[in-house]
């Protein structure tokens, strides 16, 4: 989300999410703590995951729990709010082969290190097909290492550019356009800033990423042994430097993330903003005048004629290779993840959803009013690098690139295809 990595919408409360958060997770590890023991005849199913405050998250493990006709309930662990936190406590259990985790909430970039590690089980059988059945191509590959399903798709997010109509009354198509467009309003004196995640953490890799796919290249190789960012790379870092030194750039811009860009726009000071669908409700309720002219398009494309291609987000729902229930675990995840608890999700909690169909339903389309932008945006979605080392390779984009108003592109591209080599040699955490 990731992440997204925020790129979660759960209330238009995510001001307030990291205090209500952390007396839950104090609760969540001692309930846990007990491992997956029985209750009475239903076993219990420990459920780690993000922190949802929508309640989607619960009504949909108690409905799952009620439907199990008493094999199994289900206990929602959260996790801490930001994604690196969550990782940590995860990584930790698993490495101590913690039997307390049956399923596991993985951000979409951590398959390939948990499944080579071990840690978690590959889907075989019906149980495979069930999950793939109806579900975004792209999100498969996000659940997918070396050829393995190894989780199960629960839902995705992806970036809108959203934009103020009573100022701009036509969306750019490209950066170079939209950048153009914010300097000539600037020049009249009215809202300009163009709002984009800047800080050192894991939203300005998401950003890089999807310039360079955008542009039509990829951070790593296809075999994921190498870097291979050459010209798309260059021009990537060249966006982001003109940005950073253009009128267009928020002054806040190195240490902004998602909310921070949410609260600007809602504040009146920006024309475009690059972000989530949790932006869209968060404006209804706290500027409903501004909400008027708050519209949406696509992801800038850095081609006039090259179609862009935006970082997927979201969760995959895996089975821990130390659950004493696999079994049921599966069981209960295809359960989460079905039509009416994807819905749910969509509706209730704000996350996209990774069913296909849903997408052509009246009843999301009515809720999700941007459904066929993000159905658009998911299809034609790039996936971050796959590799056991990603967290190591993020880190070294993240600081070579943030502050961007400190990019020199030449320099920086050498900079970034060093670190990516060290990371993938595992030549410690760098830098």
């Amino acid at each position: 989300m990731r992440s997204i990595r925020v790129l979660r919408w759960h209330n238009r409360n995510l001001r307030r999410r990291a205090a209500a958060v952390s007396a839950p997770v104090l609760l969540a590890a001692g309930l846990a703590a007990c491992s997956s023991a029985s209750a009475g005849n239903a076993v219990t199913l420990n459920y780690w995951s993000f922190p949802d405050n929508s309640g989607a998250v619960q009504q949909a493990v108690n409905e799952c729990s009620a439907a199990s006709g008493g094999r199994y309930t289900i206990v929602y662990n959260k996790l801490p709010t930001d994604a690196d936190g969550q990782r940590q406590q995860l990584v930790r259990r698993l490495a101590a082969h913690d039997g307390s985790l049956d399923i596991l909430g993985l951000d979409v970039t951590w398959e390939a290190e948990t499944a080579q590690a071990g840690w978690i089980l590959p889907w075989t059988g019906a149980d495979k097909a069930a999950a793939e059945q109806d579900t975004l191509p792209t999100m498969l590959q996000t659940a997918t290492w070396h050829g393995q399903l190894y989780a199960v798709p629960y839902n995705t997010n992806t970036q809108l550019l959203w934009y103020r109509s009573d100022l701009v009354p036509n969306p750019p198509a490209t950066w170079d356009q939209m950048i153009s467009d914010a300097e000539q309003l600037a020049r009249q004196g009215k809202p300009h800033y163009i709002e984009i995640q800047g800080a050192q953490y894991e939203g300005i890799t998401v950003w890089f990423n999807s310039l360079v796919a955008s542009a039509g290249g990829s951070v790593l190789n296809a075999s994921s042994t190498a870097p291979s960012l050459g010209a798309p790379g260059m021009k990537a870092l060249q966006i982001m430097s003109t940005l950073a030194h253009s009128p267009a750039a928020d002054p806040s811009l190195s240490v902004q993330q998602e909310d921070q860009n949410r609260l600007a726009m809602e504040g009146g000071t920006a024309a475009f903003e690059m972000n989530y669908p949790f932006v869209y409700p968060s404006m209804q309720t706290d500027n409903p005048q501004l909400f008027k002219h708050f519209k949406w398009a696509l992801y800038p494309r850095v081609y006039p004629n090259v179609p862009s291609h935006v970082t997927i987000g979201g969760i995959d729902l895996a089975v821990s290779s130390y659950s004493a229930h696999p079994d049921l675990a599966r069981q209960a995840i295809l359960c989460l993840r079905d039509r009416p608890h994807q819905i749910l999700a969509a509706v209730k909690g704000g996350l996209p959803p990774t069913l296909m169909s849903l997408y052509n339903d009246p009843s999301f389309i009515k809720a999700y009013p941007f459904a066929a932008a993000i159905k658009t945006a998911l299809l034609s979605a790039s996936v971050r690098p796959k590799t056991p080392y990603y967290q190591n390779v993020s880190i070294v984009i993240s600081h070579a690139v943030s502050p961007s108003a400190s990019i020199n592109p030449g320099s920086t591209l050498g900079q970034i295809t060093g670190g990516i080599n060290n990371a993938l040699a595992d030549k410690g955490l760098v830098p």
